[in-house]
């Protein structure tokens, strides 16, 4: 499906300002217990990426023609583009602050997409769910390295 390349590929736009390994400003901030380790991230969000392709697909798929499928379909847009300007604010500007505002605002439009999704296909608002939870645990390790690093 076109939709899951498109995802992945809008979705890899934040790698080309994420520099996390050794020696890297992220690597000398201080950061949660819960910090999951550095090789999970890529994995994880490659597979959040798929189900949001798939998701996406589902909802392409019920037709452009009805208003609800639109509606679903921008909110779908307006995420995605928080979803990789976080990239951009935390790591491209080194700003937790920036990254903790547009995550806290991509939450609740995610929220929103799912609930947009819900009223096309229930099956692609439930493969949001992972997406959420995951930016979810994000948000709470962006507001700990804010915390953490005034």
């Amino acid at each position: 499906m076109a939709t899951i390349v498109i995802c992945n590929g809008i979705g890899s736009l934040g790698s080309l300002v994420t520099a996390a390994g050794p020696g890297s400003w992220y690597a000398a901030l201080e950061k949660p217990f819960f910090t999951p380790p550095s090789w999970a991230f890529a994995p994880v969000w490659i597979t959040l990426f798929t189900l949001m392709g798939i998701a996406l697909f589902l909802i392409w798929e019920a037709g452009t023609g009805r208003r609800e499928v639109r509606i679903a379909l921008a909110m779908f847009g307006i995420q995605f583009v928080f979803n990789v300007l976080w990239s951009f604010f935390f790591f491209g500007l080194q700003s937790p602050v920036l990254g903790l505002a547009d995550i806290i605002i991509l939450w609740f439009l995610i929220a929103a997409t799912i609930a947009a999704f819900h009223r096309v296909r229930k099956s692609a608002a439930l493969l949001l769910i992972p997406y959420i939870c995951w930016v979810t645990l994000a948000m709470a390790l962006n507001y700990g390295i804010v915390v953490m690093n005034p």
